[in-house]
C-alpha cells in the first residue's frame, strides 16, 4: 500500500510514521501548509521536519509555499469555522496530490493531536477520499501524542508553541493574558 502522509509538523509526525511502519507501511511525507504564521514560523517547522526525513530515511515531497494570503482569503469571513477550512485546504492538497501521484492513500499527521478536532478531520479526509478517488488511510493516532512530543524534545527538534495560523498565536496570546491575571 503506498500512503502519502501530510504532516503539520515533524514532532507530530514522529508517532504517525512510526506507527504505519510498524504496521508494514513506509509512508510518503508530504508538506503543504500554507496555514503558518508568520513566515518564520513557517520556515522552522518546514526545515525542521526536511532535516527530521533525512534523519530517518522518509521520503519527503514539499509543496513548499509560504500562503497566507490564500489562506486568509479562504477563511475570511469564516473565521470561526477556520479550522475546518483550513483542514479541507490541507486535506484537499493531499488528496489532490496523492491521486495525481499514483498513491492508494492519504493520510495526515494531524490526527496525532488531542488539540484538533478529530471527527471534523475525519470527516473531511473522507469527503476528499470521495472527491479525488483516494482512500483516506483514518488512524486515531492521539493516545501516542505525548510519547511523540517527548522523543521531539530528545531530539532537540524545532517544537511550536501554537497550532499554526494567526489566529492560534492570537489564542495563545490572549490565554497568556488572561493567567497572568
Amino acid at each position: 500500500m503506498s500512503v502519502l502522509i501530510h504532516i503539520c509538523c515533524a514532532p507530530c509526525s514522529i508517532t504517525c510514521i512510526d506507527t504505519l511502519r510498524a504496521e508494514g507501511i513506509e509512508p510518503v511525507g508530504y508538506w503543504f501548509n500554507p496555514n503558518i504564521h508568520p513566515v518564520t514560523e513557517y520556515r522552522a517547522r518546514r526545515d525542521t521536519l526536511i532535516q527530521y526525513a533525512r534523519d530517518i530515511g522518509l521520503e519527503l515531497r514539499l509543496r513548499d509555499e509560504y500562503g497566507l494570503r490564500d489562506f486568509v482569503r479562504a477563511i475570511y469571513p469564516k473565521l470561526e469555522n477556520r479550522c475546518g477550512v483550513c483542514y479541507d485546504l490541507r486535506l484537499r492538497e493531499a488528496a489532490r496530490y496523492a491521486a495525481e501521484n499514483g498513491f492508494d492513500s492519504f493520510c495526515t499527521t494531524l490526527l496525532v493531536s488531542p488539540y484538533q478536532n478529530h471527527e471534523l478531520l475525519r470527516e473531511t479526509g473522507e469527503k476528499m477520499a470521495r472527491e479525488y478517488g483516494v482512500e483516506f488511510l483514518y488512524r486515531d493516532f492521539r493516545p501516542r501524542f505525548r510519547e511523540g512530543q517527548q522523543r521531539a524534545r530528545e531530539l532537540g527538534l524545532y517544537m511550536q508553541k501554537y497550532c499554526g495560523c494567526v489566529f492560534s498565536e492570537e489564542e495563545r496570546y490572549i490565554k497568556k493574558k488572561k493567567a497572568e491575571k
